[in-house]
């Protein structure tokens, strides 16, 4: 007698958990408790995979925007897609004219801009500060941005 193991379509419910990615968290924080979790120190790796941006090649190289939106997603593994950062906005190295460069997380566009170029409305609130010599990048949230230095310590900003 044959015996169906599993419907076509549809995982068991254990294969099913199993197949959930692991940075995509199922519960929602309360405002209190992502702000805690968000002031937490970045890892090295977090950081390093950051300061690549600056490496030169990101820009038209998919594989390399698709690690860089992967460690965002790895260093927030208990935070909803929702709540992690929309981009990030660093100083750019590549001289001048250059002054910032951004990540754009749901698009994942890596660009440079001039000094004299607008970044678009939301991540233009991390500017100033990503321009900053004390700061490594700025993570840009919806409500927030928070600055991460070359050790991982964070400094969120309201607004």
């Amino acid at each position: 007698m044959v015996r169906k193991l599993l419907t076509p379509g549809v995982a068991p419910p254990d294969l099913a958990a199993a197949l959930v990615r692991p940075h995509q968290s199922t519960a929602t924080s309360t405002p209190e408790q992502l702000t805690s979790r968000l002031r937490l120190k970045r890892s090295s790796t977090y950081v390093e995979a950051m300061a690549k941006l600056d490496a030169g090649g990101h820009t038209h190289n998919r594989q390399a925007v698709d690690a860089l939106v992967r460690a965002i997603a790895e260093e927030f593994p208990d935070v909803t897609i929702d709540q992690q950062p929309v981009g990030i906005v660093a100083k750019c190295y590549l001289g001048t004219p250059y002054e910032v460069h951004t990540l754009d997380r749901t698009g994942n566009i890596i660009q440079h801009y001039k000094s004299f170029e607008s970044l678009p409305p939301l991540l233009a609130r991390g500017r100033a500060l990503a321009a900053h010599a004390q700061y490594a990048f700025v993570e840009v949230y919806t409500d927030k941005v928070i600055a991460v230095t070359a050790n991982g310590d964070t400094s969120i900003v309201k607004g």
